[in-house]
């Protein structure tokens, strides 16, 4: 995706805008009564097949055919070993797709290819945390039942409207809870209603400052700077705005989140633009998917699970020498973030040693975060090179000399 492109709202959320009255359909039509468990279940996935179709078009059959594959492998193999074939296939499926459909999605202005290898990502977190909520015994086969009646809740989950095209990973027991208890729960307008708001101010946020953006170019080094940390500002904006509209969506369908559950609360938003921690911003951006992240890699890695957290990452986003090189790059910076701060904590004793330390931090982690965007963001190799050769790269590169020199420094998680 162009940086361009990232200057208008991303192209799924139309589609997202445009199941918000159907969202609001099937919660009406639980809250009357008139659906039973089974035709929940069914709404959710033909909508969900219904989105996919309009949105992608043929390529919806991209991500129909490893949804359909995945609830075969999951009633068909031993919990022992299903989180094992579930991961390979979806993995493999994915990157096949990545590669095939990479290109397109980068110079074709038909948003369909980028849409659908959206979705198809968002398809491999829900199959392979519920594959390891399997594999783990939080969620059991329901032995004792058809194959129809195994298999609609499964492909129901993997295809429903609210979450095929966005939103934060939404665990497979919560979704069985409120189907089946969606007709107790009034229609959450107000809850959603203040989600939409929300997502509008921020879009009229990005859009004023989109407005500045050619104000902040310049030849000087300081103009230059100030000019990618704005882009980097708007692309976040984008992403901001994308959040609240998909967790609007899952909450107008009844789907509403536990708190802390999402990926952007006004906390969350507050902490991302006002830290000065590296490693605090990594774990707040996207945080469903940093969630799902750490469960996968982290806590399952028994070496350099940080690296390996950082690598898959870049993996599941594709695999693009700017995905190797800007996530691989933030894997280096957080490391040596957990060494720096304690070092310039146990300096900043005064107030104002105090306030110039956070101050110089928080500049430091902005232009480190543009910096990253703007290499996983590079669409070619010459123009990573470009960036690794400008002086943008003087910082990232100061970052990592001095985790060498503190590298027996302890760690402050």
């Amino acid at each position: 995706m162009r940086w361009a492109d990232l200057l208008i709202l991303l192209p799924a959320a139309w589609y997202q805008l445009a199941a918000f009255p159907f969202a609001a359909l099937f919660h009406q039509l639980c809250a009357s009564g008139q659906l039973s468990l089974t035709a929940r279940y069914t709404f959710l996935l033909a909508g969900g097949c219904l989105l996919a179709v309009t949105a992608m078009g043929s390529y919806a059959v991209l991500l129909l055919i490893p949804a359909a594959g995945s609830v075969l492998v999951l009633l068909s193999v031993s919990p022992a070993h299903v989180h094992t074939w579930v991961f390979g296939l979806q993995m493999c499926w994915q990157t096949l797709c990545h590669l095939g459909l990479g290109s397109s999605a980068l110079e074709s202005e038909d948003a369909r290819p980028a849409v659908a290898l959206s979705a198809i990502m968002l398809l491999t977190q829900k199959v392979t945390s519920l594959a390891l909520d399997i594999h783990e015994g939080t969620v059991l086969p329901q032995t004792g039942q058809g194959l129809l009646q195994q298999a609609l809740p499964l492909c129901s989950y993997l295809l429903f409207f609210p979450a095929l095209l966005g939103g934060p990973l939404y665990p497979f027991s919560r979704f069985q809870v409120q189907a089946e208890s969606l007709g107790a729960v009034p229609l959450p307008v107000e809850a959603a209603g203040r989600r939409c708001l929300g997502a509008l101010a921020l879009q009229a946020l990005r859009v004023g400052l989109e407005g500045w953006l050619p104000r902040a170019q310049g030849c000087s080094v300081l103009a230059s700077l100030c000019h990618a940390w704005m882009r980097a500002l708007l692309f976040r904006l984008a992403y901001y705005t994308q959040w609240v509209l998909d967790e609007a969506l899952l909450e107008m369908a009844g789907f509403g989140l536990v708190v802390g559950q999402g990926d952007l609360s006004g906390r969350d938003l507050w902490v991302l633009e006002t830290t000065h921690r590296l490693a605090v911003f990594a774990r707040t951006w996207n945080k469903s998917t940093s969630r799902w992240l750490r469960r996968l890699v982290f806590q399952r890695c028994p070496a350099q699970p940080l690296l390996a957290t950082f690598a898959f990452s870049a993996w599941w986003h594709g695999l693009r020498p700017g995905h190797v090189f800007g996530f691989l790059c933030w894997a280096i910076m957080v490391e040596a973030d957990y060494r720096i701060h304690p070092f310039l904590s146990a300096w900043a004793a005064s107030r104002v040693a105090k306030l110039l330390y956070r101050g110089t931090t928080w500049i430091f982690t902005q232009l480190i975060v543009a910096y990253i965007l703007d290499a996983v963001e590079s669409e070619s190799f010459s123009a990573l090179c470009l960036l690794w050769t400008s002086y943008k790269s003087i910082l990232p590169l100061s970052y990592g000399v001095v985790l060498l020199l503190l590298s027996k420094k302890p760690k402050q998680n």
